[in-house]
C-alpha cells in the first residue's frame, strides 16, 4: 500500500512536468524571438553585402575576403577585426554614394529621391552578393523551378499585395494633386469672418466691391512696402477690369438615374464666367460659357415656362454623370435633372487635375435662387502676379495678411488660394496613414508567407545544406543562397504587382478633401502612378523580401554539418 501511494506522488509530478515543460520552453522561445526582432530586422535594412563583410569583425572565423582565418597574437587578431569593419563600412559608402548620385542626378527631390537611393541601394547590394557570394545560382534556380508550385503561391501573394499597395498609393497621389493644382499662386481667396470653408461663408453683394479697390502699403511688421500691393486690372470687353470672380457656392444631392442612390454635386455660380475663367486659370475643352442670361428655352417651348439652366461641366464631372446613363462622358447640348430643374450643358471646361473638375458652373444669380442665397460664399481675387512664382506668393501672402488683420469693413478671412488648399488637403494624411498601417499588415503577412516558404525548404534540405559544407561553403554562404531565393520569389511578385497595379492608371475614382470643422468637399480624381509609386512598390518588395528570408536563412547557416547529415 505504501509503495502504491509513492508511485502515484511521483507519478502525478511526472504528467504535470510532462505537459509544463513543453509549454514553458515555447513560451520562453517565444518571447526571446520577440525580443530579437529588432536586433535582427534594423540590420536587415542595411545592404546585406556591407554586413557580410563585418562579419568577420565580430565572427573572425567567417572570412569573407580570404579563404581561411590566420590565427596570430591579440593585436594582430584585434587589427583583423579592425579591418573588417573597415572595409565593410567601405562598402556601405561605395554603395550609398552611386546612389544618391544617381538621385542627385535624376533631379529627384523629397520623398521621392529617398526611395530612390534606398531601391538602388538595395539592387547594387544584390548584384555585388551574386557577384561575391560564389553561391550555387544554379542549384537555388533548380531548387525553386522543383518547388514551382509553393513558389508560384508565394508570388503571388506578393504579386496581390504590391498590386493593392499601388493602387492605394495612386489614389494619394491624385489626391494630392487635386489640392497641388488647384490654387494659383497670385489668388486670394476672401471667406467670411470666422469661414474655413465656403459652404459655411457669407459674403454680403454690398460689401465686396469694397475688397477689389483695396491697397497694401505696408507689410506684417507695419514697414512700408517698396511697391503697394493690389488688385491686377485686365482690359476686358474692351474696358478695364479689376480681376476678380464673385461666387456663390452650393452642394446639390442628385438621385443618380437609374439607381436607388444619391450623390453630392458640387454647384459654382459665378457673376462673369469668362472673368472668373482668367482667375481660376481654366479654358473650356469644348462648347462655350454660358450666356448672360444663364437660360437656354429648348425648341417648341415658350419663354419662361420650361427653361433650361446653362451649365457648364468640369471634366471629371462630365464624366461622372455620363457613366450613369451609357456615356463616356456628357456632351454639349446633353441634359440632366438637379434640384428639381433642367440643366443644359453647354460647355465642358479642361479642368482635369483640379478641384474645378468636380463642379458644375452656372449663371450666379440662377444659383443663388436655387438654392436659397442671398450673397456670395466666395471671392477670389488676383494680385499683381509680375516675378517669379516665389515673389508673387510673398506678395499674396502679405496682401491676405492685411486684408485680414487691417480691413475691418467688413471683417474678413482671407488666406492665399494655394494655403487653403494645402489645408484641405488633410484627408490626404489621412488615407496615407491608413494606407502605411493597412501595407504594414500586408508587408507582416508578406513576411511570413516568404518566411513559411523558406523554413519548408531548409526542412527538406537539410542534407544539403551538410554536403554543401563539406564540399567547402562557408555559413555565411549558404546565408546568401537561400536570402536569395527568397529575394527571387519577392521581386518576381513585386515586380508583377507594380505592373498590374500601374494599369490604374488615370483610372477615375471619387473622394472628398476637409478643411476640418466641418467643411470639405467632393472630388472627382484622377488615380496617378508615377516613378514614386512603382519606387515604393519595388522597396516595399524587398525589404519583405529580405526580413522574410533572414531568419530561415540564420536558421540554415546555423545548422552543423554532423546534424545535417544524419
Amino acid at each position: 500500500m505504501a509503495n502504491a501511494e509513492l508511485t502515484q506522488q511521483v507519478t502525478e509530478p511526472s504528467r504535470l512536468a510532462t505537459w509544463f515543460w513543453p509549454a514553458f520552453d515555447f513560451s520562453r522561445r517565444f518571447f526571446l524571438t520577440l525580443a530579437s526582432l529588432p536586433f535582427i530586422v534594423l540590420p536587415a535594412m542595411l545592404p546585406l553585402s556591407s554586413l557580410l563583410l563585418m562579419l568577420p569583425a565580430a565572427i573572425p572565423d567567417e572570412t569573407i575576403i580570404t579563404e581561411s582565418h590566420q590565427r596570430g597574437s591579440a593585436i594582430r587578431n584585434l587589427g583583423a577585426r579592425l579591418f573588417a569593419l573597415g572595409v565593410g563600412l567601405a562598402s556601405l559608402v561605395a554603395i550609398l554614394l552611386p546612389s544618391h548620385e544617381l538621385a542627385v542626378r535624376l533631379g529627384l527631390t523629397g520623398i521621392q529621391k529617398w526611395v530612390a537611393i534606398a531601391v538602388t541601394a538595395y539592387l547594387l547590394d544584390l548584384v555585388i552578393l551574386a557577384a561575391v557570394g560564389n553561391v550555387p545560382l544554379r542549384y537555388n534556380f533548380r531548387n525553386l523551378m522543383v518547388r514551382w508550385r509553393i513558389t508560384l503561391l508565394t508570388a503571388i501573394a506578393f504579386t496581390v499585395v504590391v498590386a493593392l499597395l499601388t493602387v492605394m498609393l495612386a489614389f494619394v497621389v491624385g489626391m494630392y494633386r487635386v489640392t497641388e493644382e488647384s490654387g494659383q499662386p497670385g489668388n486670394i481667396l476672401i471667406l467670411g469672418d470666422g469661414s474655413t470653408d465656403e459652404v459655411f461663408s457669407f459674403l454680403a453683394y454690398s460689401d465686396v466691391d469694397k475688397i477689389e479697390v483695396e491697397r497694401c502699403v505696408l507689410d506684417e511688421d507695419d514697414r512700408p512696402l517698396a511697391e503697394p500691393i493690389g488688385v491686377k486690372t485686365i482690359t476686358l470687353g474692351g474696358r478695364p477690369r479689376y480681376m476678380t470672380s464673385k461666387e456663390t457656392y452650393a452642394i446639390s444631392i442628385q438621385t443618380v438615374p437609374g439607381r436607388e442612390k444619391k450623390r453630392f454635386v458640387q454647384v459654382r455660380g459665378v457673376v462673369e464666367p469668362e472673368l472668373a475663367a482668367l482667375v481660376h486659370d481654366l479654358k473650356l475643352k469644348t462648347g462655350v460659357w454660358f450666356s448672360d442670361a444663364g437660360v437656354r428655352t429648348p425648341p417648341g417651348e415658350k419663354p419662361g415656362e420650361r427653361d433650361q439652366v446653362e451649365a457648364v461641366l468640369g471634366a471629371g464631372v462630365a464624366r461622372e454623370f455620363g457613366s450613369t446613363v451609357g456615356k463616356p462622358t456628357l456632351e454639349v447640348g446633353d441634359t440632366f435633372e438637379l434640384s428639381d430643374r433642367t440643366w443644359v450643358v453647354v460647355g465642358i471646361a479642361d479642368s482635369d487635375g483640379t478641384t474645378f473638375g468636380s463642379e458644375v458652373w452656372a449663371k450666379q444669380s440662377i444659383v443663388a435662387k436655387l438654392f436659397s442665397k442671398n450673397g456670395y460664399n466666395s471671392m477670389v481675387l488676383r494680385i499683381d502676379d509680375r516675378g517669379t512664382r516665389a515673389e508673387v506668393s510673398r506678395r499674396a501672402a502679405e496682401m491676405a495678411f492685411h486684408l485680414r488683420t487691417r480691413f475691418t469693413n467688413p471683417k474678413i478671412s482671407a488666406q492665399t488660394e494655394t494655403e487653403y488648399f494645402n489645408k484641405q488637403s488633410e484627408t490626404n494624411k489621412q488615407f496615407l496613414f491608413a494606407i502605411i498601417f493597412v501595407a504594414a499588415i500586408m508587408a507582416l503577412g508578406g513576411v511570413f508567407g516568404v518566411m513559411n516558404t523558406m523554413f519548408a525548404a531548409i526542412a527538406q534540405r537539410i542534407k544539403d545544406i551538410g554536403v554543401m559544407r563539406i564540399l567547402g561553403f562557408k555559413r555565411w554562404q549558404i546565408l546568401v543562397s537561400f536570402l536569395l531565393e527568397s529575394l527571387a520569389i519577392a521581386l518576381i511578385g513585386g515586380v508583377l504587382g507594380c505592373l498590374l497595379g500601374s494599369l490604374s492608371d488615370g483610372a477615375s475614382a471619387t473622394s472628398s478633401i476637409s478643411s476640418g470643422q466641418g467643411g470639405g468637399k467632393t472630388v472627382i480624381l484622377r488615380l496617378s502612378v508615377d516613378s514614386t509609386v512603382i519606387l515604393t512598390g519595388l522597396l516595399f518588395t524587398l525589404v519583405m523580401g529580405r526580413l522574410g528570408g533572414l531568419i530561415p536563412a540564420l536558421g540554415a547557416m546555423r545548422l552543423k554539418i554532423l546534424e545535417s547529415l544524419r
